[in-house]
């Protein structure tokens, strides 16, 4: 059977439990047309790059199946009647990718960042002036009077 990656989006105002009862949903379909579903990944709310049906966030779900292409067609039917479904994308693949998938790893490499403290949080703290502060303020020029009276120190 071939192998898809398939992504869904929910609307944002729907609410953790709604997107697992449409996953779960859309899961038994793909298991009663004779597919498997190897990996689920709820990828969270995120914000979308433009608006799609005046919402501008939405929950995104990633699905790696392994079902026939009448089982894949039914779900895709489904979504499109379901109001609470924005978008779905499916691709075909080779193979489906084994461990967490490229959002995962960025969400578990964005929080270890966060936890050693090489956050941009961490950096902006210290060494960046204040708002307001110009360079100019923080730095002593030397007058005139006093550069003429340490010329003339160091000449005696």
């Amino acid at each position: 059977m071939p192998l898809y990656e398939h992504v869904f989006l929910t609307r944002q105002d729907a609410s953790a439990q709604q997107v697992e009862e449409l996953t779960a949903q859309f899961k038994g379909v793909i298991e009663q047309m004779g597919g498997k579903v190897a990996k689920v990944e709820q990828w969270g709310v995120k914000s979308l790059s433009y608006r799609l049906q005046k919402n501008r966030k939405a929950h995104f779900t990633l699905l790696n199946l392994d079902a026939p292409p009448a089982a894949l067609n039914e779900v895709e039917r489904q979504e499109r009647l379901n109001e609470d479904v924005v978008r779905y994308l499916t691709i075909r693949v080779e193979e489906l990718e084994e461990g967490p998938s490229a959002m995962m790893r960025k969400v578990d490499r964005d929080r270890e960042r966060e936890e050693r403290g090489f956050g941009f949080r961490e950096r902006d703290r210290g060494g960046f002036r204040e708002r307001g502060e110009h360079r100019r303020d923080r730095e002593v020029r030397p007058s005139r009077e006093s550069v003429g009276e340490g010329s003339a120190a160091i000449e005696e």
